[in-house]
């Protein structure tokens, strides 16, 4: 998922010509779509909301069918989650509160998510490892949400990290190593059709717990680094 930026509007924009973001391919022509009605980007911020969370609902439930419905709703929340901000930007509709939900929702749904999958596969093994890997990647999400607003309100801390996904890498090592992260994040929601349909989920617990403290030390590295040039 990303943050919603400011930008002009009136265009739809060429087809994605590179192939990461993967979900970018599938939310151009959401947004196609989007675009010929009237609503509003706060509006389809909500609705992938209600599948995010729904999506964890069936996590929770345990199963592989059940599995393979969570990530088929988590997948229509990030296409939505990437028009929510293309509309933003093509009808001038970008705003301060609109970022800011953006950003609150993607936390909410994370945080469901994990602590759904470590729940369901506690309860499976009779093993309390894996609802505390589940906390874990949850805690590291909401770390991650608190770095994010503390960037949204200018703290100087990360003066000049504001980077989209789609704009690809920096130049340096750092920035390429914390763009490809971005990558990955942005298309989480392949990883964990992926894992459904191999019906190996939870795979995904020791890696999210792991990876979401990488992630926001990442993020926060970066902009120390950049506070202190």
């Amino acid at each position: 998922m990303r943050d919603r930026h400011s930008g002009g509007g009136g265009d739809i924009g060429p087809y994605p010509v590179e192939l990461f973001p993967l979900v970018r391919h599938l939310s151009f022509w959401s947004t196609r779509l989007l675009y010929r009605t009237p609503v509003t980007p706060n509006q389809i911020t909500a609705v992938s909301l209600v599948f995010g969370l729904a999506s964890a609902v069936m996590f929770l439930v345990g199963g592989y069918r059940a599995a393979l419905a969570g990530s088929g709703l988590l997948l229509i929340c990030y296409v939505l989650d990437n028009s929510d901000g293309e509309i933003a930007r093509i009808k001038n509709l970008s705003s301060k509160f609109g970022e800011r939900f953006d950003t609150f929702v993607d936390w909410v749904v994370h945080a469901a998510l994990f602590l759904a999958l470590g729940a369901v596969v506690s309860r499976s093994t009779g093993q309390d490892i894996w609802l505390w890997f589940g906390v874990l990647a949850a805690i590291g999400g909401t770390i991650n949400y608190g770095l994010d607003t503390l960037r949204d309100t200018g703290a100087r801390i990360f003066a000049g990290q504001e980077r989209m996904v789609e704009d690809g890498p920096g130049a340096s090592k750092a920035d390429r190593t914390a763009y490809a992260s971005r990558v990955l994040r942005t298309d989480f929601c392949f990883i964990v059709l992926a894992l459904a349909l191999a019906d190996v989920m939870w795979l995904l617990l020791p890696a999210a717990a792991i990876g979401a403290q990488v992630y926001w030390m990442l993020q926060f590295a970066k902009g120390f680094r950049r506070h202190h040039v």
